[in-house]
């Protein structure tokens, strides 16, 4: 490390305190290596933390509530309407954030890790130059971890002027988590997972919710029977969902939104709306990283490229979650900065899991793991799929709440788990038993043979596996 004249050798600068970051920069720590966690913003945690995964599992926790009020009338419980005080849930939002980003701090601190707030960018291979409001810093590393993570996609070329794209009634997933206010109506702009997510919070807090999405479905790229239970929800909590359309031009006319919208035919209409969120995915943060001074290689996408040790084209220069490529999860961010620590200190590690599970927190949940029945369809593969429903599930039954699915995609002829989709409440809790057994490579009669709690939602893990023999056994020859 360079202050004025001073040098120090730093054995590891870790780029980014997200997720992956201060993972990373943790376990750097334990393993005894000197570590510097370097980040443009002073409350650590990166976008999931402080505009992204956490808050929005609180606001949607908040929107559980509200719903589970409203269907407790199915057993004979009435509530009044909530009193929504957005002010207070706003801070206790905030809150929660506060104590997880404190508890990273803390969790530096006690595993002597440096913590320096500041823009950094490559000198060259070797050295790092941090902007900080008290001066310039400069960093000489060992090793460097980049874990930048990714930011929101703009498009331009959906508003009439770049005033309009600028109007605070424009939001994007950051600004929709600040809870401005709960509009009279909101166009959400893309079905996939961000959109919905925030459409489920804003249309429990009582917004009228629309979304365009420009596919034939939901949820693009997941699974048909697990989005259906979803879309057949939805289609009664929001207003409308408009697929097969586009929008076609966004205005801010002063007290609201207007919006072209096109149909499948071509028809154009138009709509005005209190606010509209902008929800079409993110992209790799790597502008000024100056990457080009330490000569590290990005594909056309803009991703950096590594190998299965997080190692770039550098082997000492590494990268590590939404900055290193698809997909952009928090959770294979962390357990990539796990390796990442313990391959520059000398343990036999590498990021070869076989799967990472993705979750969406709407109501109902969807999770699923390894392979989907779309990849079954589109490469031939010669798995079968067996499926349980809640309806007969005892558990979802005393919860009114039978509007779920659990399947399980194997290998007849060896019976090995390949994937398995769930769709109902606590999904995202349920989905970690079923990426333990094919990380473990179980095969059917594990599931079926473990105990499983009764009565519990977990059942429907053993009994889609049970179903799946029961297949195999009918097709046995006496």
């Amino acid at each position: 490390m360079v202050v004025g004249d001073a040098t120090e050798q730093i054995d590891l600068a870790v780029i980014g305190a997200g997720p992956g970051g201060y993972t990373a920069a943790i376990r750097a720590g334990q393993l005894g290596i000197k570590t510097i966690l370097i980040d443009a913003q002073t409350s650590l945690g990166g976008t999931c933390l402080n505009e992204g995964c956490i808050p929005s599992k609180a606001l949607l926790h908040a929107a559980e509530v509200i719903e589970l009020s409203k269907e407790a009338a199915v057993f004979g419980l009435q509530f009044q309407s909530p009193q929504i005080d957005i002010n207070k849930l706003r801070s206790w939002k905030e809150g929660v954030i506060d104590k997880l980003s404190q508890g990273i701090v803390g969790l530096c601190k006690s595993n002597q890790v440096q913590i320096i707030n500041g823009q950094a960018r490559f000198l060259n291979d070797q050295t790092i130059l941090v902007n900080r409001e008290q001066g310039a810093l400069q960093i000489k590393f060992k090793h460097t971890i980049i874990a930048t993570g990714s930011s929101i996609i703009k498009i331009p070329g959906l508003f009439k002027s770049p005033k309009d794209a600028d109007s605070k009634r424009v939001l994007d997933s950051r600004s929709a988590l600040q809870l401005p206010e709960v509009p009279g109506s909101l166009l959400i702009v893309g079905g996939g997972y961000i959109g919905l997510e925030l459409g489920t919070v804003y249309a429990a807090l009582g917004s009228a919710v629309s979304v365009v999405e420009m596919t034939d479905g939901l949820l693009p790229g997941v699974d048909r029977d697990l989005v259906k239970p979803l879309a057949n929800h939805l289609s009664s909590a929001f207003k409308n969902i408009s697929l097969n359309s586009k929008i076609m031009n966004i205005e801010d006319t002063g007290n609201g939104i207007t919006c072209q919208i096109q149909d499948q035919q071509g028809a154009v209409r138009n709509e005005k709306f209190d606010y509209v969120l902008v929800a079409v995915g993110r992209k790799p943060n790597t502008d000024g990283l100056a990457l080009e001074n330490a000569m590290i290689e990005v594909n056309k996408a803009g991703f950096i490229q590594v190998n299965n040790l997080c190692q770039t084209n550098n082997k000492r220069i590494m990268a590590i979650g939404d900055v290193s490529g698809q997909p952009m999860l928090a959770h294979r961010a962390m357990r990539q900065g796990i390796v990442a620590a313990e391959v520059i200190a000398g343990l036999p590690s590498a990021f070869d899991n076989q799967v990472i599970p993705a979750v969406v927190y709407t109501e109902p949940e969807i999770a699923w793991c390894g392979v989907t029945d779309i990849e079954v369809k589109t490469n031939g593969l010669k798995l079968d799929v067996a499926k349980f429903p809640w309806s007969a599930s005892g558990r979802a039954m005393t919860l009114a709440n039978t509007n779920g699915l659990t399947k399980i995609i194997y290998d007849p002829q060896t019976n090995l788990i390949k994937g398995v989709g769930i769709v109902g409440p606590r999904a995202g809790d349920l989905i970690a038993e079923a990426v333990l057994a094919i990380e473990a490579g179980l095969v059917l009669q594990d599931l079926a043979n473990t105990i499983h709690p009764h009565p519990s939602l977990s059942e429907t893990i053993a009994e889609a596996a049970m179903a799946a023999m029961h297949r195999q056994t009918r097709r046995v020859k006496v």
